[in-house]
């Protein structure tokens, strides 16, 4: 019977590209309502999975109805009544039914084993209850082809499993037959289902059980105007009358589900009725397809805004890090203490500085003989400068990866991505790494290289040769070092008042060597070189961090890809229409059969009712359009109040 259709080519490839860009992890981090907007993902890709991409394979594939309402409606006995066989097991204990059961006509067995609709869903036939999260399937032949009835959980059950496989069969359904009871028709959860059924466009029909014949044109009419006031006005409407079963697991008079069975059959054996069913349900999906998705694809890109925000946390942690280390080799820190020492050992004493304006010469000439006549303490203050630039960069490393963490944990979606790193991990985060020390000894080391390698360059030119060849290539390069850690771009030195004026003696013995502007020069030169290496090791650093989000969330181009998706769908959805009018022609519906004779010996048969009165103002301008009901019903006063007990006496179940 099910074969693929001509002509929807288009509208499948769409589904099945939107399908492939779902199947992303779209929202992992806790960033706004990430429980809402996962729940509707996991909808959207059940609803693709389960009901559009089998449909629109195979459009006249058999039509699936779901009966579903709420807990102890008789959703069971109902379908074991249309069928005519004990396909499913009623009973008083809630839920009863605890795996859904798909009833077919043997000759469409195979499309539903075959797993093309709810293919998550593993098959189970035979007897028994079938376990739960699986599909049961059983077969009656007194069901007409094309037509199968699924006997969904309980929308509003206690177990939470239930409820949401309800919904799941819900969504992959052409058909619902909801089913109520005149005592549980006003509750508020399922006319949430109600609601989100008219929203989708899905083909509905509503089954009042249980109605006493005094209260039936009173429950009935309040029904209606609940109906019309949810913008599902015109929803076909069919009463069962309460009846004494002969067992707790009896079935329904066929007097009583005569009208059911009939309208059903009807659906299932025209093709224009079937084929307005299949393309109302489908319409309604697709256009539901087309205004969730951008919704969602306007999520993800708040995810990764939030993901965006969580770095920015970073580098905002790691960049004043960089800033507290500029203003250490700015403000003189670095010259005092173990430095200072050294700097004096190595120019032999601090009488030099009380004659430095007026005896540059002299200096010099005493530092060369100092360099030669005994061994140059410039190894000593080599190290202590290494050493103070090295305590630095740990000190600043140590400050960021405390800011970085406290920002992150101040955030849900940053508590998030530490609770996947682990404790462990996070614990880790809050400091500098293990390996900082020997990352910042190595990159203070090569720039001291570059220094000297500065000074030599500088000194290779004529002018400069024999000057620098008096002091060597290394005392030069560490009198640079100095100017770097108390000058501003070889501007200016500190006051002499500060660290015993060792950048401004500095400045004047090189000025003395290269020229002022050459010392401006280099200075600026190797402080850009430090800043640089000094940044390399704090983005190692911060990399930590970042590589936690690296790979987490949805790429650049997904909400892009989304929306485009989303756009191919609504241009192909076109084609139903065309579809629907191959297969059926003009939309109609079948009528619903007439009342059962009134001598009927245990109840009054079910009618058909139509809507009563206008939808209100609230309702008006619906996208849906519920099946057709036959004209001639009346009007009645309110339903009565209360809930009943719904078994009798000796444990027999009213209907």
């Amino acid at each position: 019977m099910t074969v693929r259709m001509a002509g929807n080519n288009g509208l499948l490839t769409a589904l099945q590209t939107l399908r492939r860009e779902l199947g992303h992890d779209l929202f992992p981090l806790v960033i706004g309502d990430v429980a809402a907007h996962r729940r509707d993902l996991k909808e959207l890709i059940g609803q693709l999975d389960d009901y559009l991409l089998p449909r629109v394979a195979a459009m006249d594939a058999p039509l699936l109805a779901v009966v579903g309402g709420s807990t102890g409606a008789g959703k069971s006995t109902l379908v074991n009544s249309l069928a005519r066989a004990d396909v499913t097991e009623p009973g008083v204990l809630r839920p009863t039914t605890l795996a859904p059961t798909l009833v077919a006509n043997p000759a469409d067995e195979a499309w539903f084993t075959e797993q093309h609709v709810l293919p998550g869903l593993a098959r189970t036939t035979g007897g028994g209850r079938g376990e739960p999260g699986t599909l049961r399937i059983v077969t009656a032949g007194t069901l007409p082809e094309g037509l199968a009835l699924l006997d969904a959980p309980d929308i509003d059950s206690v177990v939470t499993a239930n409820r949401e496989m309800a919904a799941q069969l819900l969504a992959a359904a052409d058909l619902w037959l909801f089913v109520t009871t005149a005592s549980r028709y006003a509750d508020e959860v399922p006319w949430g289902f109600l609601r989100n059924a008219r929203e989708r466009s899905m083909a509905l029909a509503v089954v009042l059980d249980r109605v006493p014949v005094e209260a039936r044109d009173a429950v009935s009419a309040h029904l209606h105007r609940l109906l019309d006031a949810n913008g599902l006005a015109g929803t076909p409407v069919f009463s069962v009358p309460e009846v004494l079963l002969p067992q707790e697991n009896g079935r329904l008079p066929d007097d009583v589900v005569r009208a059911i069975r009939a309208w059903l059959a009807d659906l299932a054996d025209d093709a224009q009725a079937r084929a307005d069913v299949v393309r109302r349900t489908l319409s309604g999906a697709l256009e539901s397809l087309t205004l969730r998705v951008p919704a969602l694809a306007e999520e993800v890109d708040r995810q990764r805004a939030g993901i965006a925000d969580l770095r920015r946390s970073v580098d905002g942690a790691y960049g004043a890090a960089m800033a507290t280390f500029d203003d250490g080799i700015r403000d003189g820190s670095l010259l005092r203490g173990e430095v200072l020492t050294r700097w004096q050992d190595f120019i032999g004493t601090g009488d030099f500085m009380r004659s430095l304006e007026s005896r540059i010469g002299w200096l010099r000439e005493r530092i060369v003989s100092a360099f030669t006549g005994r061994p140059a303490p410039d190894a000593q203050l080599r190290v202590a400068l290494e050493t103070g630039v090295e305590s630095l960069i740990r000190s600043a490393a140590d400050a960021a990866a405390e800011r970085a963490l406290e920002a992150w944990t101040g955030t849900p979606a940053g508590r998030d991505v530490l609770e996947r790193a682990g404790v462990v991990t996070a614990g880790r985060l809050g400091r500098a790494s293990a390996t900082l020390n020997d990352r910042a000894a190595a990159a203070v080391r090569a720039w001291q290289g570059y220094v000297l390698q500065l000074v030599a360059k500088e000194g290779a030119e004529k002018r400069t040769t024999a000057r620098v060849a008096s002091f060597s290539v290394n005392g030069a390069g560490l009198l640079l070092m100095l100017m770097v850690f108390a000058s501003t771009g070889g501007l200016t030195g500190l006051e002499v008042g500060i660290a015993g004026g060792t950048s401004v003696l500095s400045q004047k013995i090189l000025e003395a060597v290269f020229g002022d502007q050459a010392v401006r020069t280099l200075t600026q030169a190797a402080r850009e070189d430090l800043l640089r290496r000094v940044r390399e090791v704090l983005d190692e650093e911060s990399a930590r961090f970042t590589a936690l989000v690296e790979t987490v969330g949805p790429s650049e181009e997904t909400s892009a890809a989304l929306r485009q998706a989303a756009q191919g769908v609504r241009d192909h959805s076109r084609e139903i229409g065309a579809l629907g009018t191959q297969l059926a022609g003009p939309v109609t519906a079948p009528t619903p059969v007439q009342d059962a004779p009134q001598d009927a010996p245990q109840a009054t048969a079910p009618v058909a009712e139509a809507p009563h009165g206008d939808a209100p103002a609230g309702a008006q301008g619906s996208r849906t359009r519920p099946l057709e009901a036959p004209p001639g019903a009346r009007d009645a006063p309110a339903a009565p109040q209360g809930p009943r007990d719904p078994v009798g006496e000796a444990g027999v179940e009213r209907r």
